[in-house]
């Protein structure tokens, strides 16, 4: 069962992807949050197929923000290792702000282009 608030970033999530698609050139990046932990997902749409992900776990203590930071640049990282620059940014429903935020800004920080 599904709550208002599940159900309310479920319908932001599908009008978001109506408008972007990850491309072999320009692949989308997922970022899906819970409660403890934060995962990141680099996807090609068109062949149906993760290219590289991260996640926060098993990432020493910190606060969550910081957390989130660290699995940006990791991201990034991985990302320009497998020959990827550039990426569409999917905030997956959630709001642009705190953790979602902070994957973001690591990313860019880390090389890769949103």
């Amino acid at each position: 069962m599904t709550t208002k608030k599940e159900q309310r970033r479920i319908r932001i999530k599908y009008r978001v992807r109506n408008k972007i698609s990850g491309t072999a050139e320009r692949p989308r990046m997922s970022v899906f949050r819970s409660n403890k932990q934060i995962y990141v997902q680099i996807i090609d749409d068109l062949a149906a197929r993760t290219l590289c992900s991260a996640s926060s776990l098993g990432m020493e203590k910190m606060p969550k923000c910081e957390q989130a930071g660290k699995v940006g640049e990791a991201i990034a990282a991985k990302a320009l290792a497998a020959g990827i620059n550039e990426v569409v940014f999917d905030r997956n429903g959630y709001l642009y702000h705190g953790r979602v935020k902070e994957v973001a800004e690591g990313a860019r920080k880390g090389g890769l282009k949103l």
